[in-house]
């Protein structure tokens, strides 16, 4: 997204936010946030215990980033399991049942060290307090972390956390586990970003053992502060919320329900201003009713 229709440009705001990234390893693609961030419209403290991963993360950092080398957790002492691929090195056990249906997984998933760490709370975190937006990728322990962040999550507008829809690793929580938690903490399901599916061996698609097919295995799930309810809402999470859906996610309908609402408390006209100035941008997003 280009800087002149970020959201801060469109509503003629000058907002920032702040993102707590667990698991921040740069072992994929830039974070959604990223443009934000370089823009100066967010600030991020972000969690690496993987030395060679939190080294990257500090070489590269701005000044409005800070990395720390604690595993997030519930604050008490686990066995990591370091497996042959990095991405799949987790506090829970890999499921050897589980990955054997599908290609590559048997050897990723292979057990080559175990060590023993602490984890620490979020909610006992100080530099986390104020988060707007929490990403979680830290395999399988999402909702260990949710559940020792309630008083992180009370302020939070957004969340994105990648779900499994089948347990790659013993005992693990699932998307319906971790919706049903965030649910009770007040928010909602939005959407999937993305979604991601493996063929069951023996099939083979293509000769590519990273190809889908018809099983979703996991995926990034989006959970937002009720919007349904947006009296409940505070003014900061009603603009904190807009400005992430609209630079990170896309989702200018609800940036426009959301903007609708504090202009209602305020006798304003966000919306007006926000709508009018997308409609300007390339791929104008539909008129409304």
């Amino acid at each position: 997204m280009s800087d002149a229709a970020s959201f801060n440009a469109l509503s003629g705001l000058d907002l920032r936010v702040r993102v707590v990234d667990i698991g921040a390893n740069p072992i994929d693609s830039d974070p959604p946030y990223a443009g934000m961030l370089r823009r100066g419209a967010a600030e991020v403290v972000g969690f690496e215990p993987n030395p060679d991963a939190l080294a990257v993360l500090d070489q590269r950092r701005s000044a409005l980033e800070r990395y720390f080398p604690h595993a997030v957790g519930d604050g008490r002492r686990h066995t990591l399991k370091i497996c042959q691929a990095p991405g799949m090195t987790s506090l829970l056990e890999p499921d050897p049942a589980i990955l054997g249906l599908f290609h590559g997984f048997p050897d990723w998933g292979t057990v080559l060290g175990r060590e023993e760490i602490d984890t620490v709370r979020l909610d006992d975190v100080p530099e986390t307090e104020g988060a707007d937006l929490l990403k979680l990728d830290i395999q399988g322990a999402e909702l260990m972390v949710l559940q020792n962040a309630v008083q992180r999550l009370a302020h939070a507008s957004v969340i994105q956390a990648e779900v499994e829809f089948l347990p790659l690793y013993k005992d693990q929580p699932l998307f319906g586990d971790v919706e049903r938690f965030l649910r009770g903490q007040g928010f909602v399901f939005h959407r999937f970003f993305p979604v991601v599916s493996r063929t069951i061996r023996p099939m083979l698609v293509d000769q590519n053992i990273y190809a889908g097919l018809s099983q979703l295995v996991w995926a990034d799930g989006l959970f937002l502060r009720d919007f349904t309810k947006p009296a409940a809402l505070t003014d900061h999470q009603l603009l904190a919320m807009s400005a992430i859906l609209h630079d990170c996610y896309q989702s200018y309908d609800v940036v426009l329900h959301l903007l609708g609402e504090h202009d209602r408390r305020h006798a304003g006209s966000l919306a007006a201003t926000y709508f009018t100035a997308l409609q300007a941008v390339p791929r104008a997003v539909p008129q409304t009713a």
